[in-house]
């Protein structure tokens, strides 16, 4: 373990039970992070968006393999050592039943895709499942499914949740993500010993025709669905009509004016005599020791810079700017800033606007709570490994050979032990991944691991979700083996703080 935390008892909760059954399971205190995804006023823009042209962005989205690392070989040493006592929460609507055991194999209700836009404004999905919760409104996935490490990442855009997804069809509704949960670890410094995150999502909404249907401000407001508005440039001979048959401004037309810099040569002047001013921009070293260092040419180094300040570790790495980062001989953390100056003209100019008022035709109002329509599975930490798990998710991308065997429009699944010995991929710098052999694909990161899976209920207990790793342990070419995070008392802390927050409606 990296981490030693209070002990704390665990058993079979009950729902009712389920914040107070959790308390005490691990300090929260350096162990959480969390984060917005999505306001509530922002939802109906990002439903519109994977929604319109009938789900064509849903379709669009590719597997998601960001800081995806290939995994030749790995080490293995020893077991695991649980940080508190085994514990677990039930499924939604099992929390005093028993089990009934079946032969066949049912695919849960609860698993789906998360659909979001990377950084470089492409459209990526993960697996996912919904899972037990307070309000019946939590998603569990991978953390590199919410939180985009490097380059000092940040939660990805445009997050939504489509449970049963299948061809860009939304069967049970769309479920736009409203906070991320993830251990503090991963968000601050990428450690996968710890991706698993836990994200509560509003109500779910139904998939429509996707068209938005501009409406009048009166009828706007009336509308009790789905809706939003948004600012559009304007004449300004339309700005002045609207105002002489208003008496004024109003949100149908009004003006902003707004200053810029307009670059000019150094013995620039202006009409009664200006002088240029001088604009400052900051950039990176390489950029300050490609420009020139004469003071009369456009772009050139500023006088007293480079400039060095001393910061705190935590400043150092959170730091994302274009200036230098040393830790200098005596461990001093350091950042250093460079910048380029440019003559310019002050200049203003004046934009008008109007608002446009829209609603969702086709949508449904509100479909509910994400686990009141498909349930969620439970969720279990400081288990033996070992034990046998079925795995559910959607792999969709290639072997490393180039053979694609999965579409990643329907769900596989897999059933094996997990292997009592941790691994070790330095790659990632990981020390205590579970191993399970299954010859998946990515596509299928963020799926869950459901320990004492029941296929008459289509339920059982999360134990584990797959990381960004694949493994091909006998080097042929082909993937063999997926690995998780050890669910302890640390991730049990993780989900009892996204388990216990409310999301509620849209709009």
């Amino acid at each position: 373990m990296k981490r030693i935390l209070l002990p704390a008892g665990g058993a079979i909760l009950a729902t009712g039970l389920l914040a107070a059954g959790l308390a005490g399971t691990a300090s929260a205190s350096g162990v959480v992070d969390d984060a917005p995804l999505t306001p509530n006023n922002k939802v109906a823009e990002t439903v519109d968006f994977w929604l319109k042209a009938n789900g064509a962005a849903l379709r669009a989205a590719q597997v998601y393999r960001y800081d995806y690392k290939e995994v030749d070989k790995v080490v293995m040493k020893g077991g695991y050592t649980p940080d508190t006592k085994p514990g677990s929460t039930a499924p939604i609507g099992e929390e005093k039943k028993a089990t009934v055991k079946v032969q066949n194999v049912n695919l849960p209700k609860t698993i789906g895709k998360v659909f979001f836009e990377g950084r470089d404004g492409k459209l990526y999905w993960c697996s996912a499942t919904s899972i037990q919760s307070q309000y019946h409104n939590l998603v569990s996935t991978a953390g590199h499914c919410v939180y985009q490490t490097g380059a000092n990442g940040h939660v990805l855009d445009r997050w939504v949740f489509v449970p049963g997804y299948y061809q860009g069809k939304a069967p049970w509704g769309i479920y736009v993500g409203k906070q991320a949960f993830t251990h503090y670890d991963f968000a601050n410094y990428e450690d996968y010993d710890r991706d698993y995150a836990f994200v509560t999502v509003y109500n779910g909404i139904t998939l429509g025709n996707g068209d938005k249907k501009v409406v009048s401000k009166a009828d706007w407001d009336k509308y009790e669905g789905i809706k939003d508005a948004y600012d559009v440039e304007i004449s300004e001979a339309e700005y002045q009509k609207t105002v002489d048959l208003n008496g004024g401004e109003t949100s149908d037309a009004w003006a902003k004016t707004s200053s810029s810099d307009d670059l000019v040569g150094p013995d620039w002047r202006g009409p009664k005599g200006e002088r240029p001013a001088l604009a400052f921009k900051e950039v990176s070293k390489e950029e300050f020791e490609a420009a020139p260092a004469d003071l009369r040419v456009q772009g050139h180094r500023t006088k007293f810079f480079p400039r060095t300040e001393f910061v705190t570790e935590s400043e150092y790495k959170n730091y994302s700017g274009p200036g230098y980062r040393k830790i200098d001989a005596k461990g001093n953390y350091t950042i250093t800033h460079y910048s380029l100056t440019y003559f310019v003209k002050r200049t203003s100019s004046t934009k008008y606007y109007k608002t446009v008022w829209y609603v969702f035709a086709g949508f449904s109002k509100d479909v509910g709570r994400l686990g009141d329509n498909v349930g969620g599975q439970g969720f279990a930490w400081n288990q033996p490994t070992g034990k046998y798990v079925r795995t559910f998710g959607y792999p969709g991308g290639e072997h490393p050979d180039g053979n694609k065997p999965y579409t990643g429009v329907t769900p596989k699944w897999c059933y094996n032990k997990t292997n009592t010995k941790r691994t070790v991929v330095a790659a990632i710098k990981a020390e205590e991944l579970v191993s399970l052999k299954c010859a998946v694909t990515p596509g299928y990161n963020g799926s869950p691991w459901l320990l004492k899976y029941s296929n008459a209920k289509r339920l059982g207990y999360v134990n584990g979700v797959t990381s960004a790793v694949f493994g091909d342990l006998d080097s042929n070419n082909r993937y063999d083996t997926i690995y998780s995070s050890y669910f302890d008392g640390e991730t049990a802390a993780v989900y009892k703080a996204a388990s216990a927050v409310w999301s509620g409606k849209v709009g």
